[in-house]
């Protein structure tokens, strides 16, 4: 046999029969061969072989043994397990595949598949079943038909020819498929609607000539299908393999034009299809509605008779209406689409073409109520759509979902409309309607003023500005909440937390953020600020808006990423206040310029920095960066170079704060990755609706608490007093106590100290205090500070942020005002696409560098090692 064929024996019909040895025999049934290679796929075969032996697709199993193996059967499920087949018998010449499933091929199955040639050849066959004939449909009035897929395949099927099993008889087929319209098919390919004689040429329907031995035509299978709706109606495209798509497009490439800079030049009613692609170069044939096999079409006109027709689901109503309105040519739209309705119309304003249709449980179908299926509109329905119909239908779509994605809508487009469009197509579609919703990204500028002015309307007493240079283009704009001031003044921490990330736009904007942190732990903007370039200037106006917003008097602690450079500025613009270094962009850091060489566990490396920014003693900080040295002394050497008294616990006299660990900026990077899309207006608007349900979620929330602290915070000191139910407290007088735990504490209640330095430092008691107020019958609550109080929450959402009116009902307010006042986009050059995509990429770590675990250098692994040799 040659080396990538096979003849497959389908067995079906018997039983297994259990020998003594433990080996099974197949005892009885009938055998029809097919042959099949290396690029014969798992749908085509197995379509085959369900016909072959009359079994419903769906419950058809495929079992096979190994060769030398007996006793156990391999079962066929997919293209992988096809390909294992082909590689357990690369040395056989046949190998025995056993069929069982319920009896009935159904002959849709052919219908839906038709012009596609398929990859799997009759041999031979023996006993053949005969598959059943088809039907036509029959009355019109009150007679009760039954729908189904036998409508689409109309071909005449002959018999095939038989042969004895030792003298195979190769038999040529000729094979017409295409993919299902509803895209709920299983995309496998038909079987052979006309059988001849081998090495007798044949006339193709398409123009085709096929001839030769059935491996020579699975060699030419070097094309699929492509179902397009063109001007002419439904078109089945060939489309050439990757290889030979490459060079076609290179070629269509040098010749100039593409197709679609040739459709863009034109009349969009003109238009076949909205945006037609180039089907990846189509090679060999296309077929219009007077090219197709007339059967066909005659067939399809007969999918939809009248009332009381019925169908088995709503599935098989839907297909049959695609098919239906394809061979009358017009376009409806299911208005009421579900698994118990569906009612269509025709797309054309005022025609009175309609088709209403539900589920009967009486009958368990689905069965026509109404049908009007006379065409009152002037024809316009049945041209096929153009750009401007395609952007309407995206539009009511995006309306209802802005964030909706293309494969969504195409899969919505088909259902509703039965028209298949290509993922570009509506892509393409999407940024036409978005540009038209929300505006051109220039015209949004000019929206800013007037988000301003509504964003003070709605909220006394915030703030608002924007900035224009003297060619009145975009510079900075800044907001700070009256309501979300007041709650960091009012039940706060005297922390605030800075940030920045990219705004995602045309005009590579920088989005800073000033994060207060409540009594949960979470973040929420108390201000923040749109720019067009992130440096120490528009860092210090921002800061100088902050502090006139907060008007605070206290000192403050500031945290933000080190690499920013923030500390100089910030401890000029506040002179009074404490500075510390993000431990998230600490350790983010730190894991990127660690590369080795490693003498240890590299994955204990952070633990062991956070340990050390943790440590409350001086030897506990040296004894864990000594552990950092023992595995990195590049990581041990950063860390001392990374100035401890900025972030550590032993050194920094600011607020408390190195136990937050995550993100600051992580939804507002999010939010910037959904609205990436989007105009500089929509964004704001976006994230000041976020802010906005932000609080009023917090809000409602703690007003069901019923703890006397925050849930965080709830659960460590719960925690604490766990561990302090074993400790032993001795009393030294009235405020001086000795608490026993691994080792001796003394507690100070009335300056609220512990030698563990755990409750000064966290503001909370720690587990000896919780023993020594046990020991007194204390509650350790009222040692509690009120930053940490389910109360001082409560305060923080106390006021609400009151959302922005959509965007698109500012529109239109800047034409009352003169040309002069227009607010202008910045001077930054536009993104192109590829550097917009770039963006969604937050952060781009350095490569990290393969070190050696053998010689302990880098720049090469233990395989490539060359040490010794």
């Amino acid at each position: 046999m040659v080396r990538g064929k096979l003849i497959v024996i389908c067995q079906f019909g018997g039983d297994f029969v259990s020998k003594d040895d433990g080996t099974l025999m197949y005892d009885g049934g009938d055998a029809n061969a097919v042959n099949i290679n290396n690029e014969t796929k798992y749908g085509d075969l197995s379509l085959k072989l369900a016909e072959v032996c009359n079994v419903e697709l769906n419950t058809m199993q495929m079992k096979y043994f190994l060769p030398g193996n007996r006793k156990h059967l391999i079962t066929l499920r997919s293209d992988k397990d096809l390909k294992r087949l082909m590689d357990f018998h690369v040395n056989s010449v046949t190998v025995d595949i056993f069929v069982s499933g319920k009896q009935g091929f159904d002959r849709g199955s052919l219908g839906i598949y038709s012009l596609r040639e398929s990859g799997v050849k009759l041999a031979e066959s023996v006993s053949h079943v005969p598959s059943p004939k088809s039907q036509t449909p029959t009355g019109v009035n009150g007679t009760k038909l039954m729908a189904g897929h036998r409508y689409a395949a109309p071909f005449t099927n002959q018999a095939y020819v038989s042969a004895p099993v030792n003298f195979p008889v190769a038999v040529e087929t000729i094979t017409l498929s295409a993919p299902s319209f509803d895209g709920m098919n299983d995309g496998k390919d038909a079987t052979p609607c006309k059988a001849v004689q081998p090495d007798v040429p044949v006339d193709h329907p398409t123009g085709f000539k096929n001839g030769g031995t059935p491996a020579d035509t699975v060699k030419k299978r070097r094309r699929t299908a492509s179902w397009t709706i063109g001007a002419n109606g439904p078109t089945v495209v060939a489309v050439a393999d990757e290889a030979v798509g490459k060079k076609l497009q290179k070629k269509n490439d040098h010749q100039g034009q593409s197709a679609d800079q040739v459709i863009d030049d034109m009349e969009p009613d003109l238009v076949n299809v909205p945006w037609a692609d180039s089907f990846e170069t189509p090679s060999g044939y296309a077929i219009s509605y007077e090219d197709w096999p007339e059967a066909v079409i005659e067939s399809w006109k007969l999918g939809i008779v009248g009332v009381g027709q019925e169908f088995r689901s709503v599935n098989e109503f839907r297909e049959l209406l695609q098919k239906y309105a394809i061979a009358h040519r017009f376009i409806y739209k299911l208005e009421k689409n579900d698994t118990i309705r569906a009612s269509g119309r025709c797309v054309s304003e005022g025609c009175s073409w309609m088709i209403d249709a539900s589920y009967v449980s009486a009958s368990d179908s689905f069965k026509i109520k109404k049908f009007n299926g006379s065409h009152t509109c002037k024809r316009d329905s049945l041209k096929t759509p153009g750009k401007n119909w395609l952007v309407s239908v995206i539009k009511d779509k995006l309306q209802d979902d802005p964030n909706k994605k293309p494969k969504v809508i195409t899969k919505e487009i088909l259902r509703d409309f039965g028209i298949k469009l290509s993922y570009t197509q509506v892509w393409r579609g999407i940024e036409d309607v978005r540009g038209k919703i929300q505006g051109s990204s220039e015209e949004s500028y000019n929206q800013l003023p007037y988000m301003c002015e509504k964003i003070v309307e709605k909220n006394p007493g915030s703030v608002a500005k924007i900035i224009t240079d003297n060619d009145n283009r975009f510079q900075s704009l800044f907001v700070s909440f009256y309501a979300a001031v007041q709650g960091f003044r009012r039940s706060c921490r005297p922390l605030i937390f800075l940030e920045s990330t990219p705004l995602k736009s045309e005009y590579q904007e920088i989005l800073f953020i000033a994060n207060a942190v409540d009594a949960d732990d979470g973040f929420f903007p108390i201000a923040f600020a749109v720019v067009g370039i992130e440096n120490e200037t528009n860092w210090r106006w921002f800061l100088d808006l902050l502090k006139s917003s907060l008007s605070a008097s206290e000192a403050l602690t500031f945290v933000s990423d080190r690499e920013k450079g923030l500390r100089d500025t910030l401890l000029e613009v506040f002179d009074n206040a404490y500075y510390g270094y993000s431990i998230f962009h600490l350790l983010e850091n730190f894991k990127r310029v660690l590369t080795g060489p490693f003498n240890g566990d590299r994955g204990l490396l952070p633990r062991y920095f956070l340990d050390a920014a943790h440590a409350l003693r001086l030897t506990s900080f040296k004894n864990f960066t000594e552990k950092i040295k023992q595995i990195s002394s590049q990581g041990y050497d950063w860390v001392i170079q990374c100035e401890p008294e900025y972030w550590t616990s032993l050194l920094f006299k600011g607020e408390h704060y190195n136990h937050i660990t995550g993100n600051v900026a992580e939804s507002y990077i999010k939010l910037m990755d959904d609205t990436i899309d989007q105009s500089i207006d929509c964004k704001l608007e976006a994230m000041i609706n976020m802010i906005s349900e932000m609080v009023s979620t917090r809000h409602k929330e703690s007003n069901g608490w019923t703890s006397k602290l925050a849930p965080t915070k709830e659960r460590k000191i719960q925690e604490e007093a766990f561990k302090a139910c074993n400790l032993k407290v001795l009393c030294s007088s009235s405020v001086l106590f000795e608490v026993h735990d691994d080792c001796s504490h003394v507690v100070n209640i009335e300056s609220r100290e512990c030698t563990c330095l755990e409750w000064k430092q966290y503001s909370m008691p720690c587990r000896h205090a919780i023993a020594v107020f046990s020991y007194k019958a204390k509650s350790f609550y009222d040692c509690c500070s009120s930053f940490h109080t389910a109360e001082s929450y409560r305060s923080t959402y106390s006021e609400l942020i009151n959302p922005l009116p959509s965007v698109r009902e500012l529109e239109g307010q800047e034409d009352n005002d003169s040309s002069a006042d227009r607010v202008l986009p910045p001077g930054n050059p536009k993104l192109t696409a590829k550097q917009k995509k770039e963006l969604l990429k937050t952060e781009i770590w350095n490569k990290r560098t393969v070190t050696c675990t053998k010689c302990k250098e880098p720049g090469h692994n233990k395989a490539s090692c060359r040490a010794g040799l």
